[in-house]
């Protein structure tokens, strides 16, 4: 085994093409109840680039070891008292840094080491470039649904942001398990994929008024669940069409981003409705959760995710893969529009 390895490096925040640098550094040594993975491959997310600017919902020690989310690999040394795990098996490390929590090591070096409860086994069927995005996306798409609104067969689900990745993952969840989905979408140009895709209705905010629509497809009894990424007006707008004692899951804000005016960083509710109607809004970070779940529950839910894409209810795009000197251009790709595949570093052996 190599003594040193290749990892992509953030002296202090900042944009990460002017902040990153490839560095040497000492393979690290698995200690009790850890593993030592050799990663073949992790996806660049952007809380992953927002890590790095400072602008997301905890700040690591720098100087850091970029990607703080996923990774897939191999396991090459196991420290002592490490259970169920053996050497060569394929693992999806979970790097999620839990809130609160400990801090984690980076999925942007060649080498790294995981405490065990966050090791899932992966089928070899599964290609790195899919098992390395199985641990964030799919995830929080199933704790959505299923574990923070529980939506039932035969209920509706409106969604904000139809065409992101959760948002698309949430559509194949939801026809699984005969939930009908709402969604919404910016552009024209994405009704017919989110169609396609098995979304049963599609309102468009280009040319369509939300609330009106939502009106007219669920009829008196309304829509009560609904989850939105985007925040601002939008996610506003999503509480509004709520039927009395509706709730809306906010796990993402799209409209901020790139944003520093911190007006901008609002979601405007109306009182009104809040109050007469009784609604809800509460948010969702996949962090806090992993700080408040056991390890037990977040195994059973990340193997329960591991089945359904292993069963292809899920499907995770193959993504685009980088080398990781190549980080300039990875990082231009993962924030360019619509850039569709996912960014990966993918690394040889």
């Amino acid at each position: 085994m190599a003594h040193t390895m290749r990892a992509l490096v953030a002296a202090t925040a900042g944009e990460p093409v002017d902040v990153l640098r490839l560095e040497s550094r000492p393979v690290p040594t698995p200690g009790p109840g850890q593993a030592l993975i050799r990663v073949r491959a992790t996806p660049i997310h952007a809380s992953d680039l927002h890590v790095l600017r400072g602008r997301y919902g905890f700040s690591p020690v720098f100087p850091t070891v970029g990607g703080h989310m996923e990774c897939v690999g191999r396991v090459e040394a196991l420290g002592p008292d490490t259970e169920g795990l053996s050497i060569g098996e394929r693992v999806v490390a979970v790097a999620v840094p839990a809130v609160p929590g400990p801090p984690v090591a980076g999925t942007w070096q060649e080498y790294l080491v995981a405490d065990a409860h966050r090791l899932l086994p992966v089928p070899d069927r599964l290609s790195d470039a899919r098992a390395c995005q199985l641990a964030v996306n799919p995830l929080t798409a199933l704790l959505l649904v299923t574990r923070e609104l529980t939506v039932q067969p035969g209920e509706w689900l409106l969604q904000t942001a139809a065409g992101s990745t959760v948002g698309k993952l949430v559509i194949q969840l939801a026809r699984h398990l005969a939930i009908p989905t709402i969604n919404v979408v910016r552009r024209r140009a994405a009704v017919d994929e989110i169609k396609a895709l098995g979304g049963d209705e599609v309102i468009c905010t280009e040319d369509e008024d939300l609330s009106q629509r939502v009106a007219e497809i669920a009829g008196p009894a309304g829509v009560r669940k609904a989850t939105d990424c985007v925040a601002g007006p939008v996610g506003a707008q999503v509480s509004q069409a709520l039927a009395p004692g509706g709730e809306v899951v906010v796990y993402g804000a799209l409209s901020t981003h790139r944003q520093t005016d911190p007006a901008a960083l609002t979601i405007p509710l109306q009182a009104r409705s809040v109050i007469y109607e009784a609604k809800a809004v509460r948010g969702f970070w996949l962090n806090r959760w992993f700080g408040a779940a056991s390890p037990e529950d977040v195994l059973v839910a990340l193997s329960e995710v591991r089945s359904l894409v292993t069963k292809a209810v899920l499907t995770i795009p193959e993504g685009r893969p980088f080398p990781l000197d190549g980080f300039a251009e990875a990082v231009e790709f993962a924030e360019a529009p619509a850039h569709g595949a996912k960014p990966l570093f993918v690394f040889d052996g």
